[in-house]
Order: structure tokens, then C-alpha cells, then sequence
């Protein structure tokens, strides 16, 4: 059973900052580092967006709105991808998804999601 956790979410003040982390475990631990690892964000009201991604080569990718505020990394020996957001604005309050996806070409896609991890951003 593959398994995505993500920590280290929580209350911080605005300006603030917070890193969050998503360990893999179970049959994808072992092949971390053969997925695109993504997070994405909920917040109330509003639908599901993309906030990062680091790919094999670790070449990572932002949405505009946290470009030089947020930075991905991933180390394929722990099977983790953090993600670390600094100058926190309450925008930024959502719920914190992490994705691994792996496109397969003669085959269906591997796709896997974490349950989530709170962010709330607030005085």
C-alpha cells in the first residue's frame, strides 16, 4: 500500500513561516524518485490549486503568487518532498495536498495524494 503523509502544517502569523513536509511510504518509498512530486492547495470556498512541483531532476515549478516566497525540495534517500513557505499571507490559508505522479505512456498513470495538512495564517 502506497502512503502519502503530510506534516508540519499549523497556525502562523502573517509574515510568518511554516515547513511543511510529505513522507512517502509502503511500495512507493523504494521508486520515490521515479515521480513528478506536486503540492496543491485548498481554501475554503475555493477549488483545488497548484502551488509547486519538483520533478526527477529536481527542477522545481510555482504558481506566480508564491514565486520567491515558497521552495520545493525533495530528498530521494529520506522518500520526502518539503515544501517551504516564508512571508505567509492569510491567501495562503488552505489545506496542503502533496501529489506523486508518475505518466506512464503504455500504461495507466501512477497517482498518488496525501489526506492533507492544515495551514491557517492569521493574527
Amino acid at each position: 500500500q502506497a502512503q502519502l503523509v503530510e506534516s508540519g502544517g499549523g497556525f502562523v502569523q502573517p509574515g510568518g513561516s511554516l515547513k511543511l513536509s510529505c513522507k512517502a511510504s509502503g511500495s512507493i518509498a523504494n521508486i520515490f524518485a521515479g515521480y513528478d512530486l506536486r503540492w496543491f492547495r485548498q481554501a475554503p470556498g475555493n477549488e483545488r490549486e497548484f502551488v509547486a512541483r519538483i520533478d526527477m531532476a529536481h527542477i522545481t515549478d510555482y504558481r506566480d503568487s508564491v514565486k520567491g516566497r515558497f521552495s520545493n525540495s525533495s530528498d530521494n534517500a529520506e522518500a520526502t518532498v518539503w515544501l517551504e513557505m516564508t512571508n505567509l499571507n492569510p491567501e495562503d490559508t488552505a489545506v496542503y495536498y502533496c501529489n506523486a505522479r508518475k505518466v506512464r505512456v503504455f500504461a495507466k498513470d501512477d497517482n498518488f495524494w496525501g489526506l492533507g495538512t492544515q495551514v491557517t495564517v492569521s493574527l
